[in-house]
């Protein structure tokens, strides 16, 4: 960064200011009385969207899917105490996704600070373990170093929310901010000694797997990606919930090492000999609880990629530890493969044999209501490739991590951490984020009734989202560990519902019921084919997701 001149304004016009240069062009807020000289410098800054929100947990939801989208951070502005409190599920989202974040949390005058205040937190205790970085400024100069350093640690190694509390009479200062040219950090390339012994290992293998992760997660990313795997025809398997990173029709692609990663699929799998983990940060369900590499030490030769030196070999004692962009790698891999190198092609071409037969679409037609894997098809089979597809938390989502597939540059955003009440805000964000795609949003009638509310803003900004929610009155992930530990001990999972489609119209937006299957293709279809935003309730089976 190059400094120039220095200029004074107001603490709230310097934060806006920096934020600005980075690039950040939305705010996702509940409004506070802790922010308010915040709040009111927004109207000096019409390049920077306020999106009000109705729950810091939609708000914080939002904000996270606008820093998955764009890379840079998704920023979120909530008040002391309560609003801190309700935005916590957002730390953690950020955090396990690995995501982007920053929130900035105003807070008691700095004289009240340790008197046990009105709403005071201690927001380093609060959020300390989750949060990447935590500081609360207590003089208005250090503005400027602060929020640098909290862009900085937002984005680089693994990204991660990052928090900056404000007491409300630092809002008010005056302070010098100096006007900076702004430039993206580097990133590391792997050196040519490191390229060449990957590549020595790649040429000796029989069996190479890459297991590709979210780091990867950028159009520059996904196409080194798929150079990669063609050049050398090593079959790709993404981790958890990665489902766009790589064209789901291609021969090379084995599916999300998720959970019920098929196991005759996954037996084959054990017996690679070579795994290249190229942006993942092999978490325990990827590695199918730590079995898959095994860990400490993998069964096979391990080459682990990933752009944070605490996250390589964090678990594992891999062969060869790259902290590196994994993009780099992969490019100079490209380059690198030399005519004479081994063919994959049997190898591959089994696995892929394996991964048709175990994921190809159930036809079961059960008498309790629609199995939800038809609605997913159907919409998938219509969508075209501006989709979007968000999706909650929850166990309505089997068939579209496992049967359904994703063609670049299709989209699936989706709560790693497995937060329900994800996907109406998500959307929104989506939607936002992306004007001119067909935002669908796939929600359980659990989780649409945490954060559903937020649906207001589609109405309120026109946006033309589908909503579909998956109605089976029940916490149906819950539901289904209770009849494997519990069998007919059901309780606490069981919903009383509302009319969802009512509900769509107190809103002030168009539903429909679907409660037959030969309805699905047509509801779908009108769905999709809406300009404003657009709910369809289905009346799902439970017995579909509990094996019945």
């Amino acid at each position: 960064m190059t400094e120039t001149t220095g200029t004074t304004m107001t603490a709230s016009h310097a934060i806006l200011t920096l934020l600005s240069d980075h690039g950040i062009d939305r705010i996702f807020m509940v409004p506070g009385e802790s922010f308010l000289w915040l709040l009111d410098a927004l109207n000096d800054f019409p390049g920077i969207d306020p999106v009000t929100c109705r729950h810091e947990s939609g708000a914080g939801f939002m904000a996270c899917a606008d820093g998955r989208l764009t890379g840079r951070p998704g920023v979120l502005m909530v008040s002391r105490g309560p609003g801190a409190s309700n935005a916590a599920i957002a730390l953690h989202t950020a955090q396990q996704d690995a995501v982007p974040l920053l929130v900035i949390v105003g807070h008691v005058a700095r004289a009240d600070v340790g008197r046990r205040s009105f709403q005071e937190i201690d927001y380093q205790s609060m959020y300390g373990s989750i949060a990447k970085w935590v500081y609360q400024i207590m003089d208005p100069a250090m503005i400027p170093e602060v929020f640098l350093k909290a862009m900085r640690l937002a984005t680089t190694g693994a990204p991660g929310p990052v928090v900056v509390v404000l007491p409300e009479d630092v809002q008010q200062q005056s302070i010098s901010l100096p006007r900076r040219a702004v430039h993206a950090t580097g990133k590391i390339a792997p050196t040519e000694e490191q390229t060449a012994e990957v590549v020595q290992l790649l040429r000796s293998a029989q069996r190479p797997l890459l297991i590709a992760g979210g780091a990867l997660e950028t159009d520059s990313g996904r196409t080194s990606l798929l150079a990669f795997a063609e050049a050398w025809g090593i079959p790709v398997a993404v981790s958890l919930r990665r489902h766009d990173l790589f064209p789901n029709h291609h021969p090379l692609f084995l599916g999300h090492l998720g959970h019920g990663y098929p196991a005759p699929l996954l037996k084959v799998l054990e017996t690679s000999d070579v795994i290249l983990a190229a942006g993942t940060r092999l978490g325990d369900i990827t590695t199918q609880g730590y079995s898959f590499p095994r860990m400490p030490v993998a069964d096979q030769t391990l080459v682990h990629c990933y752009p944070d030196t605490e996250v390589v070999a964090w678990n594992f004692a891999p062969t060869v530890s790259l902290a590196c962009d994994p993009a780099s790698l992969l490019d100079r891999l490209t380059a690198g493969r030399a005519k004479a190198a081994p063919d994959f092609g049997p190898w591959s071409t089994s696995l892929r044999r394996l991964f048709e037969e175990n994921n190809a679409w159930p036809s079961r037609q059960p008498s309790d209501g629609i199995e939800f894997g038809q609605v997913v098809r159907e919409t998938l089979d219509q969508a075209k490739d501006d989709l979007v597809l968000c999706v909650d938390g929850g166990a309505f989502t089997v068939p579209i991590y496992r049967y359904a597939r994703y063609t670049p540059p299709q989209r699936l955003l989706s709560p790693l951490a497995g937060a329900m009440g994800y996907g109406v805000p998500s959307a929104l964000a989506a939607q936002l984020r992306r004007p001119r795609a067909k935002v669908v949003c796939m929600v359980g009638d659990g989780g649409f009734l945490m954060t559903g509310n937020e649906m207001i803003l589609a109405v309120e900004r026109k946006l033309p989202i589908l909503f579909i929610i998956a109605n089976n009155a029940s916490y149906g992930s819950i539901r289904v560990h209770q009849e494997k530990e519990f069998p007919g001990r059901e309780v606490g999972t069981a919903l009383t519902n509302p009319d969802f489609v009512a509900l769509a119209s107190a809103f002030g937006m168009q539903g429909r019921l679907l409660d037959r299957a030969e309805d699905i293709s047509d509801t779908i279809r009108e769905g999709l084919a809406a300009d404003a935003p657009f709910l369809i309730e289905v009346k799902t089976s439970l017995d579909a997701i509990l094996g019945k």
